[in-house]
């Protein structure tokens, strides 16, 4: 099933990505001007359950997860690279965020994040797209004749 995913659409299985980033963006709600606005989107939502930190540690673990999965469905396209960069953020910012409390941890983790899901979106370079002759495979590109 991953094949069929990772063979029709590699750029919407980055995309998984997004949930992850916006709850880890929240600030480790100690900031006072930020609850009306939380308490706002949350509530209009119908979630207002998930203000308290009770929900909030497995909550923003359960889309970090989705994050993660996201890019580990691309590893035979984009490689390890995204995955396990995936994978650090996710240890920068659950510990940030709920265990020492450290915005720039946080943030630090979420930057990695986003900087992991805009390296699986983007378009990997093929061999047959090689500028010069010897770099191309053969039989393609090759001028001369030994």
């Amino acid at each position: 099933m991953a094949d069929t995913l990772n063979a029709q659409e590699p750029r919407k299985l980055g995309l998984l990505t997004i949930p992850g980033v916006a709850v880890s963006l929240l600030p480790s709600l100690a900031c006072a001007l930020c609850w009306p606005a939380y308490a706002a989107l949350i509530s209009s939502l119908g979630l207002g359950f998930l203000a308290s930190t009770t929900y909030l540690l497995p909550l923003t673990g359960a889309l970090l997860a989705v994050a993660v999965v996201g890019l580990g469905l691309q590893i035979k396209s984009k490689g390890y690279g995204p995955f396990v960069l995936g994978l650090v953020s996710v240890a920068t910012i659950l510990p940030g965020k709920f265990m020492i409390g450290s915005n720039l941890m946080t943030y630090t983790g979420v930057a990695l994040l986003v900087m992991a899901s805009a390296w699986s979106l983007a378009p990997r370079r093929s061999a047959a797209s090689a500028s010069c002759p010897t770099c191309a495979p053969s039989g393609e590109g090759s001028h001369q004749s030994v």
